[in-house]
C-alpha cells in the first residue's frame, strides 16, 4: 500500500490510500480510501507506518532538529566547481601558497557578493568560503586581503603568460582596446589630464589597455598615464 497525492488546482491536494496488485502481466492499483480529511501530521504518520517506520518517530522537523548555525553553500559550490574546471588556482600560481588561497577566495566573493575588503572579510563567514579555501581565509582580515593583492601584482606577468599559452595561437587573431576612466584624487602617479571619454572635464584620468583572445577572453591588461 502507498499514498498517492492528486493535485487540485488552487486547493489542497487529494490524498488517496492505494494498493498495487498484478493482473496478468500488468501492475494495477486500486483506491482503498480517500484520506484527505486527515491532517498533514496524520497523513505523514500513515506514510511512515506504511514504510515500516515506528509512528512515534514522526514529528515536525522543528521539534526534532535545532538549527544552531546555517551558512550559505550552494553559490560557493557553483563558483568553486567553475574554478576547478578552469584550473583557476594553477593559473594564479603553479605552487600552492596562502596568498593563492586568499586571492581565489576574493575572486569567489567578488563573483557572489562584490564588496569592500573589510566587508568581504565579514561577509564570507556567513558562507562556506573559509572552509572551501583554507584556514588562512578563516583568519584573514582586510590587511591580509591587501597583502594578497600586492602579491598578485607580482604574479601578473606569469599569469598573463599562462593565459596567452591557453588562448593565443601563432598566426591567430588577438584583440586590443584602449580606454580610460576619470580619477577622483590627486596622489596617483599615473593620473594626468587628457581627453576624457567619460565627459568629466577638468578631472584627472588613467588609461588602460586590454588584450583579449579572438573569443573575447581577457589575456593581459596594462595601465598607462592619463595624458594619452
Amino acid at each position: 500500500m502507498h499514498i498517492d497525492v492528486v493535485p487540485n488546482r488552487g486547493a489542497r491536494p487529494t490524498y488517496l490510500l492505494r494498493e498495487s496488485y498484478r493482473e496478468g502481466g500488468r501492475v494495477l492499483k486500486r483506491t482503498l480510501a480517500n484520506i484527505s480529511a486527515l491532517t498533514d501530521e496524520q497523513i505523514e504518520s500513515v506514510r511512515a507506518a506504511l514504510s515500516g517506520k515506528p509512528v512515534r518517530q514522526v514529528a515536525p522537523v522543528e521539534e526534532i532538529f535545532e538549527i544552531v548555525d546555517s551558512r550559505a553553500h550552494g553559490h560557493v559550490q557553483a563558483v568553486r566547481a567553475a574554478m576547478k574546471r578552469l584550473d583557476f588556482e594553477r593559473l594564479i600560481s603553479s605552487e600552492a601558497c596562502p596568498e593563492r588561497d586568499v586571492v581565489c577566495a576574493m575572486v569567489a566573493a567578488r563573483v557572489i557578493e562584490p564588496n569592500s575588503k573589510l566587508a568581504t572579510t565579514r561577509w564570507w563567514h556567513t558562507t562556506t568560503i573559509p572552509e572551501e579555501f583554507g584556514a588562512v581565509v578563516e583568519q584573514a582580515n582586510e590587511d591580509t586581503l591587501y597583502a594578497a593583492m600586492d602579491w598578485l601584482l607580482e604574479q601578473q606577468q606569469d599569469i598573463e603568460r599562462r593565459l596567452a599559452a591557453r588562448h593565443l595561437h601563432s598566426g591567430g587573431l588577438a584583440l586590443y582596446d584602449l580606454s580610460s576612466s576619470y580619477f577622483e584624487g590627486t596622489e596617483c602617479p599615473l593620473a594626468a589630464r587628457g581627453y576624457s571619454r567619460d565627459g568629466k572635464k577638468g578631472t584627472l584620468q588613467v588609461n588602460y589597455g586590454l588584450l583579449a583572445a579572438q573569443s573575447g577572453c581577457p589575456v593581459a591588461v596594462s595601465v598607462y598615464a592619463g595624458y594619452v
